[in-house]
C-alpha cells in the first residue's frame, strides 16, 4: 500500500513538471531545451519537498511512540509503588501480630510467676495454721467446733494465738533496726510478697473514676504491712529499689490490661524512684519492659517526685527523654511549692501535676509563688498539663477546688487505697462508675473488696478456705 502511494506521488510530480515545461514551451515561447531544464528543476524541488515532508512525518510518529512508552513506564512505576505500599502494610500487620503475641506471652509468664508465689504463700499460711492448731491447748481445741475451725482458719488463728501457752503474734509492728528492715525487704522481694493498692482519681465535679494510682506495699514474714514511706529509703540505700520498681511496673501493666478490657478511658499511675532513673543497669531492664508494652503508653503514666525533676543530671535527663520518645507520659507528685515552669515540664513529657489540696488552698502560697493558685490550672492547661488535687478529705475542699477549675481529685473523701486481690483481680481492678448517686453517705465509693475481708492484698484466708473446702 505504501509503494503504490509512492508511485502515484512520483507520477503526479512528473506530470506537474512536464506540464510546466510544455506550458513554457508552447505559451511563453521558450525554447525546448530551456523548457526541459525548467521542468527538471521543478521536478527536483518537488522530490526534495516530498522527501523532507516524509522525514518530518516519520519523526513525529517516533515522538508519539516515545511519549506512549513514557506513559506506560509511569503507569508501571505507579503499580510498583502501590505493590510496595501493600507489601509494607502486610509486613506491618505481621510485625504487630508478632508484637501482640510476645506481649501476651510475657503477660502470661508474669501471671504464672505470680501464681507460683501465691501457691508458696498458701503453703506457708496452711503450715502456719496447722502449727497453731497443733500447739493449741486440748481443752480449747475440744471446745471449739471443728466445722468452724475448718471453714474459718483465718479467724481461728487469733483465738489460738491468744492462748497462754503458744507465743502470741504481735498486733503492732515492732521497731526494727535498718539492717533488720533491709533483710525483711530483701526476703519480701525474693518471696514475691509485694502487694499493689489502688486509689482512684476522679473527675470533678462528676466524681467519675478516670485514673488509678498504684501504691506498693511489702509484707514481712509475719504478714505485717510495710508502707512505702517505711521501706523506700532503706531499699534505695540497699540497692533494692530497682527490683521493687520493676515488680511494680509488671503488676501495673497486668492491672492496666484488665482495666482496659472493660473501658479504654482509664489509666494507671506508676511511681518510679530517682534511684531507678539514675541506675543504668536497672533502668535498662525497666526500659526493655516498657518497650515491650509500648502499646499501653497512652494509658500508663510514670510518676516522679518534684525533687527528682529539680535535680535531674545528664544521665537522668537522657533516660527520661528515652521514655518520652517511646510515648510514655509523666506525672509529678510530692509537690512542696508552686514554683513551677510549665513550658520546661511540658517539653520533658510531663502531662500531670499532683498538688495537695491544702497547698492549693493555702492563702500564703500566693505570696511565695509566681502565680495565684486559682490560676494555676489554667496556666498548666495551656501547655497540655492537667492539675490533680490530692489528699482531699472534706467536701468543703471540693467546693473550693471547683472555684480553682481543678479537673481531677484524689483522696480519702472519694476512696482510700484498696488492695488488689489476685484471686479477684479482675473484679477489683474494674473501674467503678462512681456517679454521685452511687456513693455512700460519706461520698466514698463502694469498697472494691469485701468489707469483712482483712486488709491484705494476697487473700491468703480466702485461698485457704477454698483449698480446705466447706467441710
Amino acid at each position: 500500500m505504501i509503494r503504490i502511494s509512492t508511485i502515484f506521488i512520483a507520477i503526479c510530480m512528473v506530470l506537474v513538471a512536464a506540464s510546466l515545461g510544455f506550458v513554457l514551451y508552447s505559451v511563453a515561447g521558450i525554447s525546448g531545451p530551456e523548457s526541459a531544464i525548467v521542468a527538471l528543476t521543478a521536478l527536483t524541488f518537488l522530490i526534495l519537498y516530498n522527501a523532507v515532508s516524509m522525514r518530518l512525518r516519520d519523526r513525529s510518529d517516533v515522538g508519539n511512540q516515545i511519549a506512549d512508552l513514557s506513559r506506560g513506564t509511569a503507569d508501571l512505576a505507579r503499580q510498583v509503588a502501590e505493590f510496595g505500599r501493600r507489601l509494607a502494610a502486610v509486613e506491618g500487620r505481621v510485625t504487630s501480630v508478632n508484637s501482640t503475641s510476645a506481649d501476651r506471652m510475657q503477660g502470661l509468664a508474669g501471671e504464672i510467676n505470680e501464681l507460683g508465689g501465691l501457691v508458696k504463700q498458701l503453703a506457708a499460711s496452711v503450715a502456719h495454721h496447722e502449727d497453731l492448731f497443733a500447739s493449741a491447748p486440748p481443752a480449747q481445741t475440744q471446745s471449739s467446733p471443728p466445722r468452724d475451725d475448718v471453714q474459718q482458719p483465718a479467724a481461728a488463728a487469733p483465738a489460738v494465738a491468744a492462748a497462754p501457752e503458744p507465743p502470741p503474734a504481735p498486733a503492732a509492728p515492732t521497731p526494727r533496726s535498718q539492717g533488720q528492715l533491709l533483710a525483711a525487704i530483701k526476703n519480701a522481694i525474693e518471696e514475691n510478697r509485694l502487694d499493689i493498692y489502688l486509689q482512684p482519681m476522679v473527675t470533678l465535679p462528676q466524681r467519675k473514676v478516670r485514673y488509678y494510682e498504684a501504691m506498693a506495699r511489702l509484707r514481712d514474714e509475719r504478714d505485717q504491712i510495710l508502707a512505702a514511706d517505711d521501706f523506700i529509703a532503706v531499699a534505695e540505700a540497699g540497692g533494692l529499689i530497682g527490683r521493687i520498681d520493676h515488680m511494680v511496673m509488671l503488676r501495673c501493666v497486668q492491672v492496666l490490661r484488665r482495666l482496659m478490657v472493660r473501658s479504654k478511658d482509664v489509666g494507671v499511675f506508676c511511681n518510679v524512684s530517682a534511684a531507678t532513673l539514675a541506675n543504668p543497669a536497672t533502668f535498662t531492664q525497666c526500659l526493655d519492659f516498657l518497650e515491650a508494652n509500648r502499646a499501653l503508653a497512652p494509658s500508663f503514666v510514670l510518676e516522679f517526685k518534684q525533687a527528682t525533676f529539680r535535680n535531674l543530671g545528664p544521665v537522668e535527663s537522657e533516660n527520661l527523654a528515652a521514655l518520652a520518645q517511646r510515648g510514655y507520659r509523666f506525672s509529678i507528685d510530692h509537690v512542696t511549692d508552686l514554683r513551677l515552669e510549665p513550658r520546661e515540664l511540658a517539653d520533658r513529657g510531663v502531662r500531670f501535676i499532683k498538688v495537695p489540696a491544702a497547698l492549693l488552698l493555702d492563702t500564703r502560697q500566693s505570696a511565695t509563688s509566681d502565680i495565684h493558685p486559682s490560676d494555676l490550672s489554667d496556666l498548666l492547661g495551656r501547655f497540655g498539663i492537667d492539675l490533680i488535687a490530692e489528699r482531699i478529705e472534706g467536701e468543703r475542699s471540693v467546693v473550693d477546688l471547683l472555684d480553682y477549675d481543678v479537673r481531677f481529685g484524689q483522696g480519702f473523701l472519694f476512696a482510700p487505697p484498696r488492695p488488689l486481690r489476685p484471686e479477684g483481680a479482675s473484679a477489683t481492678a474494674e473501674p467503678p462508675q462512681t456517679k454521685p448517686q452511687e456513693l455512700n453517705g460519706t461520698g466514698t465509693p463502694a469498697p472494691v473488696s469485701s468489707p469483712a475481708a482483712p486488709p491484705r492484698a494476697t487473700g491468703n484466708a480466702a485461698l485457704v478456705r477454698r483449698a480446705v473446702g466447706p467441710n
